[in-house]
């Protein structure tokens, strides 16, 4: 195996490198899957660039690793399947759009440009999801989306900032480590979805998290196990400013 990926800047997370979720769907692709191992975990080594070609080479065991000349970006490998029993329940996609309003990203955004969440984006060229606390549900949230492109990329970005939000990232930023999703199926464009996210614990630094895509019918497509790393706020530079 033996291929060249590139982060363009429209998947921007923070301003100078790639959204975690879309660059980890993007390796998750040169990964082949099977029937024990559906899933596929990528850890985030470091700050995925933009605009520059990327070497994909074989690891050990299926894994895929993703090298900017001599750095390791990222790695890929196939995993058993995530755990299904006690998702919480998704809400409708009415009840996902009129939470919205309470999406803590509109008032304290780390990453204003961000492809998943950013505010500052436009929605016909970025997701701009607005995950918002479920009433009655602790560390439950959930955000309404309407897809107007679908490809496995595009998925693991929508199963991606969610969960930092349902962790409290605005007013603590936090990067993505480890993401580890499995795909049943991919979502219908200019059709009613609804991403589920829910807190799962802390320690020191490490913040874990769940989220799940779902159809408006409450068919389960997708869902994803990560864990986020909090980061000084000042290291948080704000948009257009110098490298």
């Amino acid at each position: 195996m033996s291929a060249t990926l590139t982060v363009p800047s429209r998947y921007c997370g923070p301003p100078e490198s790639g959204n975690g979720g879309w660059t980890s769907g993007h390796l998750a692709t040169q990964v082949t899957a099977s029937p024990g191992r559906p899933a596929v975990s990528v850890r985030l080594r470091t700050p995925p660039p933009l605009d520059r070609p990327m070497q994909v080479r074989p690891g050990d065991d299926g894994e895929a690793l993703l090298v900017d000349g001599d750095v390791l970006v990222a790695s890929a490998a196939p995993v058993p399947p995530l755990p299904r029993a006690d998702l919480p329940a998704p809400v409708t996609f009415a009840e996902a759009l009129g939470v919205a309003g309470s999406y803590a990203g509109l008032h304290d955004h780390p990453f204003p440009t961000c492809f998943s969440c950013g505010t500052d984006r436009d929605p016909a060229d970025a997701l701009c999801l607005r995950p918002g606390a479920v009433p009655g549900r602790e560390g439950v949230h959930a955000a309404a989306w309407v897809p107007q492109e679908s490809t496995p990329e595009v998925v693991w970005a929508a199963l991606d900032c969610p969960g930092a939000w349902a962790l409290g990232v605005g007013g603590r930023p936090m990067v993505l480590g480890t993401m580890t999703a499995e795909v049943d199926a991919l979502p219908e464009v200019g059709e009613e979805h609804v991403v589920m996210a829910w807190a799962r614990g802390s320690e020191g630094r490490k913040h874990w998290c769940g989220t799940a895509l779902y159809a408006a019918d409450g068919r389960l497509l997708a869902l994803a196990d990560a864990t986020w790393i909090a980061i000084d706020p000042s290291t948080v530079r704000p948009v257009g400013s110098a490298t």
